[in-house]
């Protein structure tokens, strides 16, 4: 299978950002739609895929992971993560509860509408992530090649603000001005403390962890995972990454690659 185009190469400015679906992507591609030169008319559906491909008068190309390595010393490269355990929750909601019909890609999987949590759970430990669809794979499949993160910054949804000011400071030091705040986009779960619903045994913890255990040792290794799962505010990190970042050996060892 041909590797996903995950990455929107911003040609004029050397930047690129690697998407991750459930984690303010929508509002990120907004911002970044203020970077064009010209703007797109009213009610182009800037979220495609084939927006950011054909229709920006070739300021723009989406790219693969590995491209995206090879464009990390001329490039600045951010993205932005989210709770993994609220990641999935949001995805489940959306696309198994209220859409009619999940989207194709989880139907291939096995996802139907309507399916019960732990069977969607279920599903997604059988299924190898070549064939997952994009909303529930694991951030770290979207943004690490082997050991290495890819993008040099990564901020957090939950620190949304300040790691925005943060990314926007960087990006402003190179003659990037971005919009000060994000839109809010596609904005719909409004109860962030119910993730512990959800995840009431140690068995679905388990199999969550099986599935997006890098992610959260990755990307939220400074607090606990019943932190995480209780959505509690977070602390400050270092969003900025070095080329050299490695995931810990031992991750590999507790077998939470596939």
């Amino acid at each position: 299978m041909a590797q996903p185009h995950h990455f929107i190469r911003m040609k004029h400015y050397n930047l690129l950002y690697g998407r991750v679906p459930k984690a303010a992507n929508s509002s990120i591609k907004a911002a970044l739609c203020r970077l064009l030169s010209e703007m797109p008319p009213k009610g182009t559906k800037t979220t495609s895929d084939k927006f950011w491909q054909h229709e920006t008068n070739h300021e723009t190309e989406l790219i693969t992971l590995r491209r995206a390595r090879k464009y990390r010393r001329s490039h600045f490269s951010f993205s932005f993560v989210r709770n993994p355990f609220d990641r999935l929750i949001a995805a489940y909601n959306n696309k198994v509860i209220e859409n009619e019909e999940p989207p194709q890609p989880m139907q291939n999987m096995g996802v139907t509408h309507g399916m019960s949590f732990e069977d969607f759970l279920d599903v997604l430990i059988e299924t190898p992530y070549k064939q997952y669809d994009v909303h529930v794979l694991p951030q770290s499949q979207l943004l690490c090649i082997g050991n290495q993160i890819v993008p040099k910054f990564v901020g957090r949804v939950e620190q949304i603000n300040e790691h925005w000011a943060e990314l926007r400071d960087i990006l402003a030091r190179q003659g990037v001005e971005v919009m000060e705040s994000l839109p809010q986009k596609n904005v719909r779960r409004s109860d962030r403390g119910g993730l512990q619903d959800y995840f009431n045994s140690d068995a679905l913890i388990e199999k969550t962890l099986r599935i997006y255990g890098d992610d959260v040792r990755l990307f939220y290794n400074d607090v606990s995972v019943d932190h995480v799962i209780q959505n509690k505010p977070l602390p400050a990190i270092n969003t900025l990454h070095s080329k050299g970042l490695k995931l810990s050996n031992w991750l590999r060892e507790l077998g939470f690659g596939r």
